[in-house]
């Protein structure tokens, strides 16, 4: 009983020698020829491990470029800029070098293919004011925005958030415990999914800075969830892009939460 009580009064930080280094995702990540960090929150079987490559940078914050289109789509829903998933929002006609970026979007087609200028309309619409009540509402990173409304998510934003954070907001989203209606919880949940198999489904979103790549999510199986949250350095630039789930999916296989590579 003694030990269990003093676990549960230990600071957050003092549980970091809980996490589990894993030196054969160092090999994947040499192999890949990328620096980055990978942290994985196991929870099946009602148990919770957490493994990582490089815990420091784990901790260490970053802009969360798209990424962030997860919480930002529940800000748009609660405050009435997007009513649902049906909702179509009008190209505004301007030829960008992604091509899925050129016509009308819904959230969903905004997900999918992280449509930039739909959240920076987003962004507009609900006020540098709303964006800080929400961020601070969902203890979200360091919740900065600074003076660049359009682009504080992006590139080289005020807003910043570790690895570790990203795994524990998605922890929440995964038990509809954030401050927003369940309904809109589980709709993001759905625009999330990016694979699925007859007993698992990964839901996800990347995210790409210019310089820093991201992977976050977690693997919904029948034991539960698995939680994982990627960034990486992308010297290589759109060349790095796929090794980012490429890289995960390889780890997860490692603890056989996804099933073997074809």
């Amino acid at each position: 009983m003694a030990g269990t009580l003093a676990l549960a009064l230990a600071p957050a930080n003092a549980l970091a020698d809980a996490w589990q280094e894993r030196s054969d995702w160092s090999e994947i990540f040499r192999a890949n020829e990328v620096s980055g960090t990978l942290l994985v929150v196991d929870k099946r079987n009602g148990n919770a491990t957490t493994l990582v490559h490089d815990g420091e940078r784990a901790r260490e914050r970053f802009v969360p470029a798209s990424t962030f289109k997860i919480p930002h789509t529940l800000f748009a829903l609660d405050a009435g800029v997007a009513e649902d998933e049906f909702q179509v929002f009008a190209w505004d006609g301007v030829e960008r070098s992604i091509p899925p970026w050129n016509a009308d979007q819904d959230l969903r087609s905004g997900m999918r293919s992280s449509v930039v200028w739909l959240y920076q309309q987003f962004a507009r619409e609900l006020s540098e004011e709303r964006e800080r009540r929400y961020l601070e509402a969902i203890d979200y990173g360091n919740a900065e925005i600074g003076d660049d409304l359009e682009n504080f998510w992006l590139d080289e934003g005020m807003l910043e958030i570790s690895a570790e954070e990203q795994i524990e907001f998605l922890e929440r989203l995964y038990r509809n415990e954030l401050p927003f209606d369940e309904a809109d919880q589980r709709l993001v949940k759905d625009l999330m999914i990016t694979a699925a198999g007859s007993d698992w489904i990964v839901r996800g979103k990347t995210g790409w800075s210019g310089q820093l790549g991201w992977w976050v999510g977690w693997v919904e199986r029948p034991n539960g969830p698995v939680f994982f949250a990627l960034n990486m350095e992308t010297p290589n630039r759109m060349a790095d892009l796929p090794k980012r789930q490429g890289i995960v999916d390889e780890a997860l296989r490692t603890i056989e939460a996804l099933p073997p590579a074809n």
